[in-house]
Formats: C-alpha cells, sequence, structure tokens
C-alpha cells in the first residue's frame, strides 16, 4: 500500500508538472506496465482529480480543471519560490492582494519542513521592505487582461492617459509587464494599428471581450526591454545628453540615465525627465567634469546655476 501511495503522489506530482503526458512516457517514468497506470489514474479520479484521457497507441492523459482546488506537489524549490512571492505580494501593488497573500502563505507555512521554514524566515527576518507609493492594481483586472493575453480575445476598454483625458480603445493583447511599482499591458491597438502600451491601473475593461484574433509577431522578442525603450523615450519631454569625463564604471549605479562607454576615460549619459533645470542640478553634482552635448537650452541652465552658486552666501 505504501509503494502504491508513493507511486500516485509521484503520477499526480508529474501530471501537474505538465500539461500533456503521452501514456508510455508516464508508464517510463513510474517504471509500471500501462495497466497499472491505468489503474493509477482511476485512482487519482477517484480522489477527485479531473484526469482526462486520449485513447489509442499515441493517446495520453492530462490533468483538468475541477470544481475545487485539488492539493499541489511542489519540490523544495518550487515551495520556497511560492513563499517568497507571497511574502513579496503582501506588500506589493495589486489591490486587495496583501491580506489573501497573508492566508496562502501562513497555509503553506504550515506544512512547509522545519528545513524549508528556515530558508523562508531568514529571508523574512532579513529584508526591511520599502513601502510602495502610487497607484495599484485591481487583482482581478489582472487576471482578465492575462486571460485575454492567453486566449487571443481582444480586449475593449476605456483608458485614461496621463493628462486625464478618457477615451475607448480595441486592442489585442500580447502581454502583461511589471516594472517597478507599475503594470503596462503591451498590445495591438485595432484603431491606430500600431504597438502601445497602457497602464494598467487606467484600464476599464468592458465586457464582454471582443472577438478571437491570429497573435501578430511582438514588436521584439525581448517584450520587456521594448516596454523599457518605450517608456524611457516616449514618457519624459526633455532629454539631456553629456559626454561625461569619468569610465563608465564611474556612474554606473549612481544616476539614473543610459550610459555609454566611449573610451576608458569618458562615456555619455543620456538622462530624461520633465525639468530641464533638475536635469542640471543632478548631473552638476555628480562632481565629474562634463561637456553638454545637447539641447543647447540645458547649457544656459547651467550657466544660471553656477552664477547662483558663486553669489550665494556660504
Amino acid at each position: 500500500m505504501l509503494e502504491t501511495s508513493a507511486r500516485l503522489l509521484r503520477l499526480l506530482s508529474l501530471l501537474q508538472s505538465r500539461r500533456d503526458w503521452p501514456g508510455a512516457e508516464l508508464s517510463d517514468r513510474l517504471g509500471v506496465a500501462p495497466r497499472t497506470l491505468r489503474r493509477d489514474v482511476d485512482r487519482l479520479r477517484g480522489l477527485g482529480y479531473p484526469v482526462g484521457s486520449t485513447p489509442g497507441v499515441a493517446g495520453g492523459y492530462r490533468l483538468g480543471p475541477g470544481a475545487e482546488l485539488p492539493p499541489l506537489l511542489l519540490d523544495d524549490e518550487e515551495a520556497v519560490a511560492v513563499a517568497v512571492g507571497l511574502r513579496t505580494a503582501a506588500g506589493g501593488t495589486v489591490t486587495g492582494i496583501e491580506e489573501t497573500s497573508l492566508r496562502a502563505l501562513a497555509k503553506l507555512e504550515q506544512v512547509l519542513p522545519a528545513r524549508l521554514r528556515r530558508r523562508v524566515n531568514a529571508l523574512q527576518t532579513h529584508t526591511v521592505p520599502i513601502v510602495r507609493q502610487g497607484p495599484t492594481v485591481d487583482p482581478e483586472l489582472l487576471t482578465r487582461v492575462a486571460a485575454a493575453c492567453r486566449d487571443h480575445e481582444q480586449l475593449r476598454f476605456d483608458y485614461t492617459d496621463h493628462e486625464g483625458a478618457s477615451s475607448s480603445r480595441k486592442a489585442e493583447p500580447h502581454s502583461l509587464v511589471s516594472k517597478g511599482n507599475r503594470w503596462y499591458l503591451v498590445g495591438w491597438d485595432v484603431d491606430r494599428q500600431d504597438w502601445r502600451t497602457y497602464r494598467a491601473d487606467r484600464i476599464e475593461v468592458r465586457t464582454p471581450n471582443g472577438p478571437r484574433f491570429v497573435p501578430r509577431e511582438p514588436p521584439e522578442a525581448d517584450v520587456a526591454a521594448w516596454v523599457q525603450h518605450r517608456l524611457g523615450h516616449q514618457m519624459w519631454p526633455v532629454q539631456g545628453r553629456f559626454l561625461m569625463h569619468a569610465p563608465a564604471e564611474r556612474l554606473a549605479g549612481r544616476i539614473g540615465g543610459e550610459i555609454e562607454p566611449v573610451d576608458e576615460t569618458t562615456c555619455v549619459l543620456t538622462m530624461r525627465g520633465d525639468d530641464l533645470h533638475l536635469m542640471a542640478v543632478v548631473v552638476a553634482f555628480l562632481d565629474v567634469d562634463f561637456e553638454v552635448l545637447e539641447p543647447a537650452e540645458l547649457k544656459d541652465r547651467l550657466r544660471a546655476l553656477g552664477r547662483r552658486l558663486l553669489s550665494s552666501r556660504i
């Protein structure tokens, strides 16, 4: 009986790890005959697990969704990853998920082996989170958008831009991208015939979804990098470029912006923002000699800043 129970747990773990399993491969993994595998599948069905099957020589098995949530089997690394993810979600930017995450975490930690509980608790004890500011996102919206991405269903929604203007949009959703404390939807805007990014906290999805569509090739293979580049170039109205008389590694991590090495002693710094004066102040206090490459107006701001500092009483 113990051998059978262990084999059932192993079978359940395999079914949860992949969408489809050929019967022959499952038999080989478990080291049993096809008839024994069929009996084990019937036992799982008797326990309430919805295991589907396809007949024939090339037939196989699939664990489908059921009316109730069955227990999940996790290996050590998966369990730690889930626990860490739940701790992170408890202090994240998804509206209303904090309490739910803590309840799920409490259930998980109750059944974690002592060795894994120590690993998770060590991370909690020695990690000090910074409370995130800014808008949060409804988890129901995120799951609905993610489902539309998965099922290739057009989304219809009202969208509020950064100036507060609202408009109706239709988009073929591709993926959700998380950046800092923001969530972004990447999708093909049907009316504008172009790839766009939409802040998830500004989306109000309409019901029902639109028709199914044939997925398009994304604007770049690395969608997250595309979003990063797009946000950097389009969110901010002004850009400043500087030739910095310092190696790139000296500036790395000290300032927000793109740093491109020129040689061993110089690099080009590109900054973006909405205030040239603030940009001038930040660069001036890096304690590095530099030349303004563009725009010319930034040179005037730096000269004015220099005169003000020289005339100040210290």
